[in-house]
Formats: structure tokens, C-alpha cells, sequence
């Protein structure tokens, strides 16, 4: 078992990732998101480690609190966050709103494939 200390802002909680792609590893700060089924990395940070979303061969339809949207998948080789890494990992390329202060969410699809425990009040997330 691992504690992991978030960055809490304000009732929300932020932690830093791993992301490995075919150029380049980032360590984007993101949003843990139980409200989200699948995970969403901004596009410029996919471009940065050389997973363009420009090229992506797959599209997903998902809501977002504007409406609809159709956005491109990618696959990064590493993700890692909490202590848990998937490789070859499909997410969603779409950057968040100016003033979200976060480069993208995990999602539900990561969360679940693991026993953690996300504790709000004192910002911490337990891998076990």
C-alpha cells in the first residue's frame, strides 16, 4: 500500500502522471475524475511526446459539459499514475478549457482496473 498526496483545488483534487510516447516522456498534472468514463490528455502534451492526434485513425463520441463531441483516440506506450502503469493505453486527445489548471483527467476506465481509494478530505489517493 502507497499514499499518494493530490493537489487538491478547491473541492477538487489534482495529481501528476507519467506519459511515455514514441518521442518522448510529460508529466502532465491531472485532474483524478470519477465523473469521467474515459481519460482525456490535452492535445498538446500528446504532441509533445509524439502521439498527434492529427493522425489518429480512431474517433470517440463523448459528452462534455459544452454537449457532444467527437474526439480523436491515441494510444501512449506508458501511462502511469499512482503507482499503476497500463502501456499501449487508448485515450482521449481534447484540451480542456483556459483556466482548468489541469492537462487532462483520469478517468473511470483507469481507476477501475485498480484497488485504490480516494480520500477528498486530505487529498490523498491509497493504491493498494
Amino acid at each position: 500500500m502507497k499514499i499518494y498526496k493530490a493537489q487538491k483545488l478547491g473541492s477538487l483534487m489534482a495529481i501528476k502522471a507519467y506519459i511515455k510516447g514514441p518521442e518522448a516522456v510529460a508529466y502532465p498534472k491531472m485532474l483524478i475524475d470519477t465523473g469521467a468514463v474515459v481519460t482525456i490528455i490535452a492535445q498538446e502534451i500528446l504532441e509533445s511526446i509524439g502521439c498527434s492526434p492529427a493522425s489518429a485513425l480512431k474517433r470517440k463520441r463523448i459528452v462534455t459539459a459544452s454537449g457532444y463531441e467527437i474526439l480523436p483516440v491515441v494510444s501512449v506506450s506508458e501511462l502511469n499514475c499512482c503507482g499503476h502503469l497500463i502501456k499501449d493505453y487508448p485515450v482521449i486527445a481534447h484540451t480542456l478549457p483556459f483556466g482548468t489548471y489541469v492537462n487532462g483527467l483520469i478517468g473511470m476506465d483507469f481507476l477501475t482496473q485498480f484497488e485504490i481509494d480516494i480520500k477528498p478530505f486530505s487529498g490523498e489517493i491509497i493504491a493498494k
